[in-house]
């Protein structure tokens, strides 16, 4: 096999393999905004830290979610992009982007099955740890504030998910205050299911492509 063809297989493969992570990632920002749109935000349940204040603007200033669940995780992705590299935050940016945009689609174009609380509480919560997983499996941060608890991690050495849990406990209750105070049950019920959705599908391994060129070593 010649040096051109084997470049141009190497080449293909390469862009194949930056078209399916990319297909990943868009599915799951997708993902996860279903999740939120139709049975999680109809409730004021908060998936997470932005989305807790993007539910808050809402309640308080009538800003539609989209918009403010894009400001809030924007806002933490800013505060935090010196600390860990623009490249990374590119893809966090492409996400949260996403994300907002489909919430405002599925809150416009789809109307929520159900209307129970509890069961959309519990098809929330696995759609939302579903989309996570996948964004997590291709090394992308759901949200800014994600990407705080990355900065924290990387300069404090406190674990990501101990400083996630406690800023994420705080907006939960803050919005309950200014809310209702089932909220932060809700809320709490919502990550604990969706983060054992995170941790089962994390566990999948990884498929492997059925197209392995060999390169002779020279």
């Amino acid at each position: 096999m010649n040096i051109q063809k084997i470049r141009h297989l190497r080449n293909t493969y390469s862009y194949g393999l930056i078209f399916r992570r990319f297909f990943l990632i868009t599915a799951g920002s997708i993902l996860q905004a279903f999740a939120m749109a139709v049975f999680l935000f109809p409730h004021a349940i908060p998936s997470g830290g932005g989305a807790g204040i993007a539910v808050i603007l809402n309640h308080a200033f009538s800003i539609p979610i989209s918009i403010g669940l894009w400001l809030a995780n924007f806002v933490f992705l800013v505060c935090t992009v010196s600390y860990l590299g623009s490249v990374s935050a590119f893809g966090t940016i492409f996400v949260i982007t996403v994300t907002s945009v489909s919430v405002n689609f599925f809150e416009v174009f789809v109307e929520p099955p159900f209307g129970n609380v509890w069961i959309d509480l519990l098809f929330g919560s696995v759609l939302l740890g579903s989309g996570v997983a996948i964004l997590i499996r291709q090394r992308v941060s759901n949200g800014g504030i994600g990407y705080v608890a990355l900065a924290i991690y990387k300069y404090k050495r406190i674990n990501p998910g101990t400083s996630l849990f406690w800023m994420n406990g705080i907006i939960f209750a803050f919005t309950a205050y200014v809310i209702d105070w089932k909220i932060i049950i809700l809320a709490v019920m919502c990550q604990w299911l969706s983060t054992r959705m995170i941790n089962w599908i994390y566990q999948f391994p990884s498929p492997k492509s059925t197209y392995k060129p060999a390169w002779r070593k020279k």
